[in-house]
């Protein structure tokens, strides 16, 4: 799962993206109400973890003004502001959750569990299909009507990233934020270098689906008839 941590306390950011990480997450941390704001309407996470008091604009605006964008990504918000009122606060404005500091580690994984089990989409081993492929994202094994064949984690990571929002054009950005990472150093060329060797592996396999270059914006994966 790739989560957003949006928290101004390094050592509790230290401490959770490294308990995260060990639980196999990916994790991208700030410290800062508006930079988190940038990147949570990006829509390049799974979940994200808000704290309420932020420096430049405190974490009930920020996920205000995200969910006002459209921006559904599940979000807990992380508080040491845990009055009735504090809670029904959050969660009105669009928290899925709320959890109180200081809080046992134990206790946030098992939420981001459950908000797992409800959203149904982080589950380990997923088959995903589109058109006339399927991807096995845990053996990273890509099936068409050729044949099959492995892919390698980047690429896997890219096709997945297309499969999960198929027949929407994706900008590059978003794209680059959910493969590389959203503070990753890595230059645009880098996604144009993998989608060239995404193609050749869905025509290997023999498939007619299409990842379209949208000029100016990003990429599309489409089937032959859309």
């Amino acid at each position: 799962m790739r989560i957003l941590l949006i928290e101004d306390d390094k050592n509790l950011c230290d401490t959770l993206q490294f308990q995260l990480e060990r639980e196999s997450h990916t994790v991208d941390v700030c410290r800062d109400g508006r930079d988190g704001l940038d990147l949570f309407v990006q829509d390049a996470y799974d979940l994200v973890l808000l704290d309420r008091m932020l420096p430049t604009m405190n974490g009930l605006l920020v996920l205000k003004k995200a969910r006002a964008q459209g921006v559904s990504t599940p979000v807990i918000l992380l508080t040491a502001l845990g009055e009735l009122y504090d809670r029904i606060e959050g969660l009105d404005t669009g928290a899925d959750d709320y959890i109180v500091k200081p809080f046992a580690f134990e206790e946030l994984s098992a939420r981001i569990r459950s908000l797992g089990r409800r959203a149904g989409k982080w589950q380990e081993n997923e088959i995903l299909c589109y058109g006339d492929i399927t991807y096995d994202t845990s053996l990273r094994q890509l099936n068409g009507p050729d044949g099959t064949i492995l892919l390698s984690g980047r690429e896997g990571s890219l096709l997945e990233v297309f499969l999960r929002d198929a027949g929407t054009t994706l900008r590059r950005m978003v794209i680059l934020s959910r493969v590389w990472g959203a503070d990753a150093a890595v230059e645009e060329g880098n996604l144009d270098t993998y989608v060239h060797f995404l193609r050749k592996r869905l025509s290997h396999v023999g498939s007619t689906l299409a990842l379209t270059t949208i000029r100016g914006v990003g990429y599309l994966l489409k089937t032959k008839n859309e």
